[in-house]
């Protein structure tokens, strides 16, 4: 190819033409857009925030060291593997210090609309103080139990944690893949951690049980994310809760499908009711620590996303779901007491199945706030829901804390097992009372009463009086059991009648557990003492 060139002659020589002149433009254009080039692909790396993901990411690492570390360890040294998931759990606690009073985001999109993967504001703190901090008391709960019950540290200690970090990681998600994933590692464990009793027949149908709940759960999910995903074209909640007003009228029957399936897969997550019958046999299977982690962690992680999908990304739905969700905090809170209230003092495992159906009656009036903010349009209720979410992971854990504790060995766990459990340990005895003062409501647990009120604040300020009136009635059905258990703890038992003389030599609490009741009792006198603390987080908790 020739390319043929004027030349102008002038005095001080010869002049290119304006054909040579294009041809020095068209480099320099090649050589602009070659730069742009360049940083467009440079603004495809991100710089990651660690400290922003530092809580989910210690856990995790620290899950990979147990589970290595297992490999090496003899047999005796086994029980350094206990203290040492509650260290890694307390530090993932303290690296949310660093991180509060900010909005961080990472994993964000570099071209057009920002949208980001992972966010530490208030509300994603709040939730990862709940699981952290529960995870924390229950490995402390869990030390004595897995070497009674003879169950594999190494395994034990990996699936715990690697459980708390999807939980840890899921309040901070904000796009419906993070969530499903989350959601699932979380869930995963959960599964294997409720049938790590070998040989147990109990065990094994509680795991079976949870296992093919949660995995149709997770199927319904995923059906309702991928209708969202093919109405909305995005994964970003923001994006999606934008992009579903526009929808066009072709697809609005697919779009409201899949809000409606993944509101249904949540819902089975925080085991409300009519999908809640998994809860009473799983709970009274799985080890006793194992049974307080899925009533506090567990249920905190299905409720984050929960308001995190119904709230943020189907806000535009709210018309929908919101009356739907408050029928199912009516039917959930109703269902759970009157299952609770049916418990006998004489009925095998009964001590940790009426835990099981106080924590479904508990999940609805945790549901209240967010069928008000479905109501009044407002995101600020959920507040509410994180405020009771915190008092109650307090003071049920210490309820588990008693009831591990003071489980004879090889015994199932009957209510009248804690017949006069005041003679023999007054102390342990007044704790339980009091938790189960603090779930009733009644003072001294001024904490649960607090936790009620701002509940049921909810509920009347969205103009749901309905449903305030039935936790109302709710909330007197369950003084009756958990009344109930109070009183036997005072009672003396048929062994020991009233008369007898000095109460028998009481046996000696395990450590572990003795500080996991010790330390949910103060946290929970202390927030009794400041009900303002929990309250200040439905201020704060709020997106």
């Amino acid at each position: 190819m020739t390319l043929h060139t004027a030349v102008l002659h002038g005095p001080h020589g010869t002049v290119p033409s304006a054909t040579a002149q294009g041809a020095h433009d068209l480099v320099q254009s090649a050589a602009v857009q070659g730069s742009q080039g360049a940083q467009g692909v440079h603004q495809l790396v991100q710089n990651v925030d660690w400290a922003a993901i530092a809580p989910p990411a210690i856990v995790a690492v620290a899950a990979l060291v147990v589970l290595v570390a297992d490999l090496f360890l003899t047999e005796r040294r086994k029980g350094l593997l206990g203290p040492l998931a509650a260290a890694a759990l307390a530090l993932a606690a303290l690296s949310l210090i660093p991180l509060v009073g900010e909005d961080r985001h990472t994993f964000c999109l570099t071209a057009g609309p920002r949208a980001c993967s992972y966010v530490a504001d208030p509300f994603a703190l709040s939730l990862q103080l709940l699981v952290l901090g529960g995870a924390f008391v229950t490995a402390l709960l869990s030390i004595t139990p897995v070497r009674q019950e003879r169950l594999p540290a190494g395994e034990f200690w990996f699936l715990l944690l690697s459980s708390a970090s999807g939980a840890a990681l899921l309040p901070a998600s904000r796009d419906l893949a993070t969530l499903v994933v989350a959601l699932e590692v979380a869930s995963l464990p959960a599964f294997a951690l409720v049938g790590l009793r070998r040989g147990a027949r109990l065990s094994s149908e509680a795991a079976l049980k949870f296992f093919l709940t949660s995995v149709a759960a997770t199927a319904v999910m995923l059906l309702g994310v991928s209708f969202v995903y093919a109405a909305t074209g995005s994964m970003h909640l923001d994006t999606v809760a934008q992009a579903l007003p526009r929808v066009d009228s072709r697809l609005g029957t697919l779009a409201a499908t899949g809000v409606a399936l993944t509101l249904v897969g949540f819902a089975f997550k925080t085991a409300a009711a009519p999908f809640h019958f998994w809860v009473p046999d799983t709970y009274v299977g799985a080890p006793v620590p194992v049974a307080a982690y899925l009533s506090v962690v567990g249920k905190a992680a299905g409720f984050s996303g929960l308001i995190l999908v119904a709230v943020r990304a189907f806000p535009s739905y709210a018309d929908a779901w919101g009356p739907v969700l408050a029928v199912l905090a009516a039917l959930t809170m109703s269902v759970g007491n009157l299952g609770a209230l049916r418990q006998r003092t004489d009925r095998a495992h009964g001590a940790v199945r009426l835990l099981a159906w106080s924590s479904v009656g508990q999940a609805g009036y945790l549901l209240v706030p967010i069928a008000a903010a479905g109501a009044d349009q407002d995101g600020g209720a959920v507040g509410a829901t994180v405020a009771y979410a915190l008092m109650y992971a307090v003071v049920n854990l210490g309820a588990f804390a008693v009831v591990a504790a003071h489980r004879p060995p090889g015994g199932d766990g009957r209510l009248d097992d804690y017949r006069g459990l005041a003679r023999t340990h007054p102390w342990a005895a007044a704790a339980l009372a009091f938790f189960l003062l603090c779930l009733a409501g009644l003072p001294p647990g001024i904490v649960g009463l607090f936790a009620k009120v701002t509940v049921f604040s909810a509920a009347v300020d969205a103009g749901l009086g309905w449903l305030a009136v039935v936790m109302a009635v709710n909330v007197v059905i369950a003084l009756v059991y958990y009344l109930t258990w109070t009183a036997l703890l005072f009672r003396p038992s048929a062994r020991q009648p009233a008369g007898a003389g000095p109460a028998p030599a009481a046996v000696a609490i395990p450590l572990p557990l003795a500080v996991t009741v010790a330390l949910t009792s103060v946290l929970a006198l202390a927030t009794s003492g400041a009900p303002q603390l929990l309250l200040r987080f439905a201020d704060t908790a709020l997106f």
